[in-house]
Parts: C-alpha cells; structure tokens; sequence
C-alpha cells in the first residue's frame, strides 16, 4: 500500500489530478455551508433531526439540505434523471438503439440526461421549499412571492454547479464525480456524529458499545466482500481466420456481480416506506377528527426502527433488487453479443440457451445479493435495537455507498498508475 502511495506523488500526472479533484471536492463543501437568504438555521437542523425522508435526502444530495445551503439538492435530481433514462432505454427501442452506437451514442443520452435534471431539479426544489414553508414556519419566516422565486432559481443553479463540477472529476479519470461529491458529503458529517456520540456515551453500556464497535467492523468486511463478490461464467472463443493469420482460441471469463443493483433498490424502497410518514405529517394537525386519528396511528406504525417499518423495508429492497437487475442485466443482448464475438459458454449452445443459462445463474446469485442489501438497509435500526447505541456514525446505506466510491477510485487511480509506471507498479 505505503508503495502505491509513494507512486501517485512520485508522479506528476497522477499527483496533480489527484490536487484538482480534491479542490473541487473543497469547492464542493464550501458551497454547502453557503445558506440561502433568510432561512433559520437552528429551526431548520431541529426540523431534519425528526424527519428520516430528508435526512435520507441529505445523505445523497451530499449534506447541503441541512444547512438550505445554494447546493442543498446536490446530484440528487441528475441521479433521479439518470434512472429514468437507464429505465426509457429498455421500453423505447429508438434509445436502445443510440445506446448501442457506442461512445457517441452514450453522449447523446448523458447530455439529455442533464437537460432533464434541470426541470427536475427545479421540481424538486419547489416541492422541498413549500413542504418546509408548511410543516415550520419558523424555518422560512415572512417569505415574500419575490424571495420564493429567487430561492428556487438559486438552488436550481446549484444543481447544474455540481454537475459540472462532477463532469470535471470525472474527466481526470480519478473516480466518479457524481459518486465521489456524495462520498465527500458522508464522510463530511463523521466528525459531527463522532462528537455527538463522545458526548452522550454512558460508561455503563460500555459492552453495548464493544458489541457495535465489533458489529460494525464485520459490517465493513461483508460490504467490501459483498460488493467486489462475482461469479465467473467461463466463455471460450473460438479460432478463427482473418486475412491470412488464425486468431482466437483463448478462455476468458464473464464476471456476473452479486451485487448488479448498487444502491438503487434502497432508494426505490425508502421513498415508498417513508411516504406513508411524510403525507401522514400534513394530517396530524386536521380539524378532521378521523383523520387526525387516521395519520396519527400511521405515523405511529410506521415509525422508523419498529417491526413494520423494517419488514416492509426489507421487503421491498429485496422486491427492487430483482426488479432493477431485470431491468439493466439483459441475458438476451449479452449472449448475442457472446455468439457475434465468436464466443460460447462450455456444454451450452449459443443464442437462446446461452441466455437462459445466463439469466439461471443471475436469478440465484441475485439471491444473496438482495437478502445482503435487505439487511444492509434495517442495519442501522437492528444495532440500535440490539445494542441500545442511538448514535450512528455511518449508516448501512452511507456505508455501503462510501465502500463502493472507495473501490472504484482506488482501482481506476491503480490503472493510472499501471499505465504511467508499469514496471515501478
């Protein structure tokens, strides 16, 4: 490891794209700690602290909602946009076939990706700034039409700021710039919480607390094995002759992933398990007996951390999980691919049993990927529940996107390396 290091300042390329990506990351968190005129702050944060919907949003737009910074919804409406767009793919043939054009084609559909992101982000921020206007209005006191207007234009702004600071990570080649700006919001906020749990550690749940400290080190080892876990389906290629040379007749494998869906699922799953809560809030306070009643015991089962709550989130994680693989793995286009490269799977013919076979494996591999993601998404409620710690450092969520971001940049800043210094490396 300490010899990787010394590798990345030992060469200047590398030393120097690694410098920009962290100014822009400290541009980034600048930003975020920039307020928008006019709002309390002290009012907001109580407000977020009893709301687990946003706190989740702030989680992924990289900690700028608590503080109603100028970037408070952060890559959140490019990501909504690129979902949608990965699921138009698979139902409108005309962009499956721009997909399939290669380099150009996928331009064309991230450059449309970000002129969606802009009505969306603007949608977005309308949606936020009046559910905070009703829910306290001590958070935006005395906010004129005027005031409404510029807010929104500003935090649209902000948004369109950080994709373009995402695309000038991504294009140093140093990691993902989208992903890379939610993991500098995450690990922004360990500080915070690490102080927050010093101060109300009691010395009498001190085993409690050995017991999460342990509990959370094994969590760390099973996302990192969980997540660069792959099954291997061996491929041979058959010879063949061009021109006047025989080419072909190596083995290789396919790498089918265990965990194909990422962090998808989890959002899929938390928006709906949470809207019962969140619509429920606007009824609470009803002149309607019944339905204050109504929204009151829905609040009340649906409380995050009680048995309901974490059924119905495990259920539906482990319910996306196979959804969102069906959508983006495509046994059929891979195994034609396969048989267009001359390429064939051992003891299975080429074409339809090819796919069958692949689409046999990834439906029971999927298994233990959903269930991993399912306990992953009621971890953080199961540890306070067990442990009696209601201070979480990291969440299984947080945990689980921060592992993936440090994998990724860690393998592509090794191909910079491998590249530049082959022998040294």
């Amino acid at each position: 490891m300490w010899q990787k290091l010394s590798l990345v300042w030992k060469i200047p390329e590398v030393r120097n794209k690694i410098l920009f990506v962290l100014a822009m990351l400290l541009i980034f968190r600048a930003a975020a700690h920039i307020p928008v005129p006019g709002v309390n702050i002290a009012a907001l944060k109580n407000f977020f602290a009893s709301n687990q919907f946003l706190g989740l949003l702030n989680v992924f737009s990289g900690g700028g909602y608590d503080t109603f910074s100028v970037v408070m919804l952060g890559v959140g409406p490019y990501i909504t946009a690129s979902i949608i767009f990965q699921l138009l793919t698979m139902i409108i043939p005309s962009l499956e076939r721009i997909q399939k054009e290669g380099e150009r084609g996928q331009e064309k559909i991230n450059q449309w990706t970000r002129y969606l992101a802009v009505p969306l982000a603007a949608l977005q921020g309308f949606g936020t700034i009046t559910l905070i206007r009703r829910s306290s209005a001590a958070i935006l006191p005395n906010m004129t039409a005027y005031q409404f207007v510029t807010a929104l234009i500003t935090i649209t702004a902000g948004t369109v700021f950080l994709m373009w600071l995402g695309e000038l990570i991504s294009e140093k080649k140093i990691g993902n710039g989208i992903s890379l700006m939610i993991f500098a919001g995450i690990v922004a906020r360990v500080p915070t919480q690490l102080q927050q749990t010093v101060a109300v550690f009691d010395s009498s749940k001190l085993v409690q607390t050995l017991i999460f400290a342990g509990m959370a080190i094994v969590t760390i080892f099973g996302v990192v094995f969980v997540t660069e876990a792959v099954r291997k389906i061996p491929v041979s290629y058959a010879r063949r002759i061009r021109g006047s040379q025989l080419v072909g007749g190596s083995d290789t494998f396919l790498p089918l992933r265990v965990n194909q869906a990422g962090v998808i699922p989890i959002i899929f799953a938390v928006s709906i398990v949470l809207m019962p809560s969140l619509v429920s809030q606007f009824f609470v306070n009803s002149h309607i007996l019944w339905l204050q009643h109504f929204a009151s015991t829905t609040l009340r089962l649906f409380q995050q951390g009680g048995w309901l709550y974490d059924t119905l989130y495990f259920v539906l994680v482990f319910s996306f999980t196979y959804f969102y693989t069906a959508v983006v793995f495509q046994p059929t286009q891979i195994a034609e691919n396969l048989q267009k490269q001359g390429g064939f799977i051992p003891g299975i013919r080429p074409g339809k049993q090819t796919a069958d076979y692949l689409g046999y494996v990834t439906n029971r591999i999927m298994l233990a990927g959903a269930f991993f993601l399912g306990v992953i998404a009621i971890l953080p409620n199961l540890v306070q529940r067990f442990t009696g710690v209601t201070t979480l450092i990291v969440g299984g969520t947080s945990l689980l996107i921060v592992v993936s971001v440090v994998i990724e940049t860690v393998k592509q800043i090794e191909s910079q390396l491998i590249v530049r210094d082959y022998e040294g490396f």
